[in-house]
């Protein structure tokens, strides 16, 4: 009885152990860098820069959206790193005067990540500066947000949504934001 007491005392200590060390790596930078990976970022300051807006939030939008695998494709035909639609993109690359643009275009980083940023930056003007409006706009589109807005089943002031009727658009907002969170903590993007 003895040696079977001292088997589940070690046993127990062993699982105390494996948590603790299981826990402290989950915790450490190395290991939430393998969480979340940081790829481009020459790209991501220069088009931060050019279009005004937090680097770090610019890299947890392509981690939600592709993981930084350029040539990404969504079941909606979305294409690259930030997921621009082929409308969106032509839309971006007449405006931003983008000679010979081609859907296949998207897939160059470079240039996905401008055109990523420029729609974030329209998105950022029409919201005025709400992350979590600019960030339900890109992933379920500015006209949805604008109705939502005007809708008292989700927006008391016509300002801010307390709730996204989208389950994929709500789950989007939380996954951006934590990651933007995560970035801050373990990049310097500045």
């Amino acid at each position: 009885m003895r040696n079977l007491f001292k088997a589940l005392i070690i046993f127990l200590l062993a699982i105390v152990i494996v948590l603790s060390l299981g826990y402290m790596v989950q915790k450490s930078p190395w290991y939430r860098r393998k969480l979340y990976p940081l790829r481009y970022e020459k790209y991501i300051i220069k088009y931060s820069e050019e279009f005004s807006l937090d680097p770090y939030l610019v890299s947890a939008v392509i981690w939600a959206e592709s993981r930084f695998v350029p040539n990404a494709t969504s079941i909606k035909n979305a294409r690259g790193l930030m997921q621009i639609t082929p409308e969106t993109g032509k839309w971006g690359a007449e405006l931003l005067n983008i000679e010979g643009f081609e859907v296949d275009d998207l897939y160059d980083i470079d240039l996905n990540i401008r055109l990523g940023c420029w729609y974030l930056d329209k998105l950022n003007i029409q919201f005025d500066g709400n992350i979590e409006l600019v960030l339900a706009a890109y992933n379920g589109g500015s006209g949805n947000v604008s109705r939502w807005l005007k809708d008292t089943r989700y927006s008391k002031d016509g300002k801010t949504l307390y709730y996204i009727p989208f389950q994929e658009t709500r789950e989007y907002v939380s996954k951006v934001i934590t990651a933007y969170e995560e970035y801050k903590k373990l990049y310097d993007l500045r």
